[in-house]
């Protein structure tokens, strides 16, 4: 694995940036750096992204080049060991008005249409990271065969429990929100809920599958 990028994000934030491609042995060495870094004298708040890591500071406390080579010893000395992690099942029904992309998803990939929903299905996803919006999860895994771009044109509203495809990632929108990935089906399950202690469903690290309750072409 190459060395990582720091650099400044304005005057209270640093990142750290490895590079692509996106690997689950890359994010678990983030989420221990991450663990180590919620240690770190005058850090203020840990955000965990995919091949990154954003740390916001103090900076009356402590100064950009003390924190930046505090963060590269603290790569160079964590391991990307396996955490503990939920096991969740989402239960899709894929197709029809829930899923108005998998037509043209099936089309654009060359498989029929129940190939791509046994592909989507088959496979384990972990949680990369969250983001975009409350609960919303990131997740590697998906089989090459079904990555495909962004749509052209986001939908300026895509409904809640939304599963899509976005190049080469899967993901669940937690709640009414524009958006350009391509959508396969649609779960009933609430992703985000603030009452909830977690409020998300998902955390990082989490194995997810996807079932299918209905396949509509």
């Amino acid at each position: 694995m190459t060395q990582p990028s720091i650099h400044p994000l304005g005057d209270s934030a640093l990142v750290l940036d490895t590079a692509p491609p996106a690997t689950l042995d890359c994010q678990r060495r983030v989420w221990a750096l991450a663990e180590h870094a919620r240690l770190m004298p005058h850090v203020v708040e840990v955000v965990p992204g995919m091949n990154n890591l954003t740390l916001v500071f103090d900076p009356l406390k402590v100064d950009y080049e003390t924190l930046a080579a505090q963060l590269q010893s603290g790569w160079d000395a964590v391991q990307a060991t396996e955490t503990e992690a939920a096991e969740i099942e989402i239960p899709v029904r894929y197709g029809g008005a829930d899923g108005p992309d998998l037509v043209e998803l099936a089309r654009h990939v060359g498989l029929s249409v129940d190939e791509v929903v046994k592909r989507h299905t088959q496979a384990e996803y972990i949680v990369f990271f969250l983001g975009f919006q409350p609960g919303f999860a990131y997740l590697g895994g998906l089989d090459p065969a079904l990555h495909m771009p962004r749509r052209a044109e986001p939908r300026l509203e895509v409904p809640a429990g939304s599963v899509g495809i976005g190049g080469a990632q899967t993901g669940i929108y937690p709640a009414v929100s524009p958006g350009g990935w391509q959508l396969l089906g649609r779960t009933e399950l609430k992703l985000f809920d603030p009452a909830r202690n977690p409020p998300t469903l998902m955390q990082p690290g989490d194995r997810v599958r996807f079932t299918a309750l209905e396949v509509r072409a």
